[in-house]
């Protein structure tokens, strides 16, 4: 995301200027917990370090948890999270320190661009899948994925801040009376069995955040936190506006019974084939196979065997124009009219310039003309200059004095 540059009153007034060794440079947000910064390191390494709140560093029990996060965060570091660079949970203001991810949040997205589109809305539900199964695997519940916590890269979605995640194996519990999370994206046995919570959480989550990204609201809408926790585990999700052909699939995601929902190797299954030709997630990206027109060097001489030997590239071939201007035009007949008075016998052998770069002719089979390989088996057409005494020919453009040559058949007539 970019950084926040504000000015005014700052809540956090005491923001620090470094954060161990690592000079931070700009805001990049803030949250409950913290303040993320814009920083380099040594190296110029671009990373976001997040700096804990300094009314937290003094409680034992969010010191342990800031701990846990860390833990959790160096556990899943990997292509479908910001890697930890650095860490310090016992600074006087703990902080930590993972890889900047250039993108927006996938709240900002669609705050800004509407919904997304159905096709970067599958890849965005094969990413996010994808990113489940690494950090499950890694032994991590996220218990807080939702669209703040989702970064949109050219690489594909990385999922962030670990700050209520938890290892299976951790000691550490949810205190009772305690409901840690976000309503709208909690499942059902987050209100009602906090201490149980299981990856199925997180897949429950993940179908609130798709349903998010294809309609711009939530399954469960409310602004009341109460009434969406009511609705979270009484009522059924609203699925209208998503795509009726991931529909089903998110509809298994948002399932009460965490038995009943699809594991994040059940959503790739299902989305199967992949989805690579999906749009980028950023406007600004490139888009795949895109390739820019290379450079031409010199003028092309088309001729009615272009259209044959060069069929593989037609839409390109015909669709150029000769950009040269009136006293441009002039300079180039009167060098081709020279070539044509210096070749053998008055005959002139028209080929197409290489698409390489380099400065050889093409034979027309791909091949250059110098190769001897194929040269024989070409034949050009061959048109005797007419002479008269001493007098050099004239050559003009297929289209006259006044119009330009351009597509497979243009070609020079000498006289």
């Amino acid at each position: 995301m970019p950084p926040l540059r504000g000015t005014g009153a700052n809540p956090e007034a005491e923001h620090p200027e470094y954060a161990g060794h690592y000079r931070l440079e700009a805001c990049l947000g803030a949250g409950g917990m913290g303040v993320v910064h814009l920083a380099r390191s040594t190296s110029g390494l671009q990373l976001a370090v997040k700096v804990v709140h300094r009314h937290y560093s003094a409680d034992p029990e969010f010191r342990a948890r800031f701990r846990q996060e860390v833990g959790a965060a160096r556990r899943v570091s990997g292509a479908f999270t910001a890697s930890v660079v650095d860490a310090d949970p016992d600074a006087a203001r703990p902080w930590m320190a993972t890889l900047y991810v250039p993108g927006p949040t996938l709240s900002d997205q669609v705050k800004r661009n509407g919904p997304m589109a159905p096709a970067e809305l599958r890849r965005l539900t094969a990413g996010l899948a994808e990113a489940l199964r690494d950090i499950h695997r890694a032994g991590v519940i996220h218990r807080d994925l939702k669209p703040s916590n989702v970064l949109l890269s050219d690489s594909g979605p990385k999922v962030i801040d670990f700050g209520i995640s938890r290892p299976y194996d951790s000691d550490l519990r949810t205190e009772t009376g305690k409901l840690i999370g976000s309503p709208p994206y909690m499942a059902p046995e987050q209100f009602q069995r906090p201490r149980e919570v299981g990856p199925a959480a997180d897949v429950f989550a993940l179908g609130a955040v798709l349903v998010h990204a294809a309609t711009g609201r939530g399954p469960f809408d409310s602004d009341s936190p109460y009434i969406v926790a009511y609705q979270v585990v009484h009522d059924e999700a609203d699925l209208a506006g998503v795509p009726t052909d991931l529909a089903p699939l998110i509809g298994q995601c948002l399932a009460k019974d965490p038995a009943e929902r699809p594991t994040p190797d059940d959503i790739m299954a299902a989305l199967r084939p992949p989805s690579y030709d999906a749009a980028a997630f950023i406007p600004s990206q490139r888009r795949p196979g895109a390739v820019e027109a290379p450079a031409v060097s010199g003028p092309r001489i088309a001729t009615g065997a272009d259209a044959d030997t060069h069929a593989g590239a037609g839409a390109a071939a015909r669709g150029r124009k000769a950009t040269a201007s009136g006293g441009g035009k002039r300079r180039w007949l009167a060098a081709a009219a020279a070539l044509l008075v210096m070749g053998a016998g008055g005959v002139w052998a028209a080929g197409v310039v290489g698409d390489s770069g380099g400065s050889g002719e093409s034979d027309g089979s791909g091949e250059s003309g110098e190769s001897g390989g194929t040269a024989a088996a070409f034949a050009p057409w061959r048109t005797p200059l007419p002479t008269s005494g001493s007098s050099t020919p004239v050559c003009s453009s297929a289209g006259g004095a006044g119009e330009e040559a351009s597509g497979p058949s243009a070609a020079l007539y000498c006289a």
